[in-house]
């Protein structure tokens, strides 16, 4: 247990989730006298021109150690560590930064250990180096400027600002004020995996309605489709859930009713996440295909068999093969795969016995993902039940992926972050020259708006003077999105009007 007293709740979740990630699970307290292993204490003067922050050991004292590579910016803050922090509560960003840093220092100083991301907790840590480079900055000074302000290492740097210039490289093909890319979500999959909190539903409870979800799905698009003629659609990509989970001919209504109602002239990719390999058939891939899907995920995970048990994939190594060879095959010529490091009791030669696989199927891009356990996900809504699997990730795994990218002939071309990532990593895509996800981009950098249709989706409109972004969100449980499916055409229709 770890308590939170603060005079001040401005700076609470920035002050959470920085704890959150040094000590990944760890429940929290706000009450002041809880039997907790340590408490930060944050408190804001009565002119609220200063903020001071402690930690309060309660159970134990670790000894206060600092890393030997810490860096020289990290020991400047170290000098300071007793000194109250000067703030301007107008400036909530450089306040924040502070904050962040100092609460950063006593925490390396508590745990004798740095993390690969610094104080950054966000998703999105290119768009950092995005915004800097389109401000004037060089590469250098840009990396400068996250390692000065976030006490990022080196190497994450160097992988943050090498895939944000293949990033703008992408989005420099693009007109980002008209054009707008399209996500078609469709909640279902076979089963729920272990780790999994996105809004899915089994197939199987769902198989005699899912045509009730596809005609108040049909009628969004329909209402979409005429709110957005005469603009330039660029992407479309069909996620969930596993799209495939729907039959053959569900499947052929789904495209077909995207070929009647969208203006698809100038979509440069069409991806669908064929996802589960139990999901694939050779009916559904002859249906992508004959619609004209350019790209398409097959994602095993692992390619260790009791790992797909364990976490609930109902399907084997050798039909992930299958499955792949079909699509090839068949000529699908742009196939990704999803791959997760940190997975219940896998270590790196698990990992490694991975990476051989797939780089024996030689796909076009994969993406890696470091184990991030949500609130929703069954390995922390069943804690006890799960609390003895052993969940590592490391540094060394993360490495061994990319060298295997690298031998594949891939780079990295875009990456996120999510919260409790199993060893404060990352997600990232890699890609052969010219086998980048395009949509994968713009959902990261939000740099075109994205108009989203189907239950637990989320609109996003971009604002390209501002440099901003509006939402509205569908919602996730099906049976609600069917009953209130005129509520969600009229929030659309309201955030996009005069697009």
């Amino acid at each position: 247990m770890i308590e939170i007293l603060l005079n001040d709740k401005a700076y609470e979740q920035d002050i959470r989730e920085l704890l959150m990630a040094f000590y990944p699970g760890q429940p929290f307290s706000y009450q002041p006298g809880a039997e907790a292993d340590f408490s930060v204490e944050g408190m804001v003067s009565k002119d609220r021109k200063e903020f001071s922050l402690k930690i309060i050991s309660h159970r134990y004292q670790e000894p206060a150690v600092f890393p030997a590579d810490g860096g020289e910016d990290l020991e400047e803050e170290l000098e300071h560590i007793e000194e109250p922090i000067v703030v301007d509560y107008h400036n909530r960003t450089e306040t924040k930064s502070k904050i962040k840093r100092r609460l950063y220092t006593l925490l390396v100083l508590r745990a004798g250990r740095l993390l690969p991301w610094g104080t950054l907790t966000g998703i999105r840590p290119t768009k950092i180096v995005m915004t800097k480079l389109r401000e004037g900055m060089t590469p250098d000074q840009a990396a400068s400027y996250m390692k000065k302000t976030y006490f990022t290492s080196q190497e994450k740097i160097d992988l943050a600002v090498r895939t944000t210039l293949r990033e703008m490289r992408l989005l420099e093909t693009l007109d980002c004020q008209e054009g707008y890319s399209l996500y078609i979500g469709i909640p279902f999959c076979p089963t729920t995996c272990l780790y999994c909190s996105f809004t899915s539903y089994p197939i199987g409870k769902w198989k005699e309605r899912a045509h009730l979800y596809l005609d108040a799905l049909f009628l969004e698009m329909e209402r979409t489709a005429k709110q957005m003629e005469g603009k330039i659609l660029d992407s479309v990509y069909f996620g969930g859930g596993t799209p495939t989970s729907l039959e053959p001919e569900e499947l052929d209504r789904l495209l077909t009713k995207l070929e009647e109602t969208f203006d698809l002239s100038s979509v440069r990719e069409l991806t669908v996440e064929a996802g589960r390999p139990d999901s694939i058939t050779r009916e559904k891939l002859k249906v992508l295909k004959n619609h004209g899907v350019t790209r398409i995920s097959i994602n095993p995970q692992t390619m260790r068999q009791r790992t797909l048990d364990l976490i609930g994939r109902r399907h084997t190594v050798d039909m992930v093969k299958e499955c792949f060879h079909m699509a090839r095959d068949m000529g699908f010529d742009n196939i990704n795969m999803d791959l997760i490091v940190g997975l219940p009791e896998e270590g790196l030669e698990d990992v490694r016995h991975t990476m051989e696989q797939i780089r024996s199927l030689n796909p076009d891009s994969i993406t890696v993902h470091s184990l991030a356990i949500k609130r929703a996900a069954r390995l922390n809504t069943m804690k006890e039940v799960y609390k003895d699997l052993k969940i590592t990730g490391t540094q060394e795994m993360i490495d061994l992926t990319a060298r295997y990218a690298k031998d594949m002939g891939m780079e990295p071309y875009y990456l996120y972050r999510q919260k409790n990532m199993a060893g404060n990593f990352e997600n990232v895509g890699y890609a052969r020259p010219g086998k980048a996800c395009l949509y994968n981009v713009l959902i990261m950098e939000e740099q075109q708006t994205i108009v989203a249709c189907g239950a637990g989706t989320t609109t996003k409109r971009f604002f390209p003077a501002e440099n901003r972004i509006e939402r509205c969100e569908n919602v996730k449980d099906v049976a609600l999105y069917i009953e209130k499916i005129h509520e969600m055409i009229e929030r659309k229709r309201k955030l996009l009007t005069d697009f």
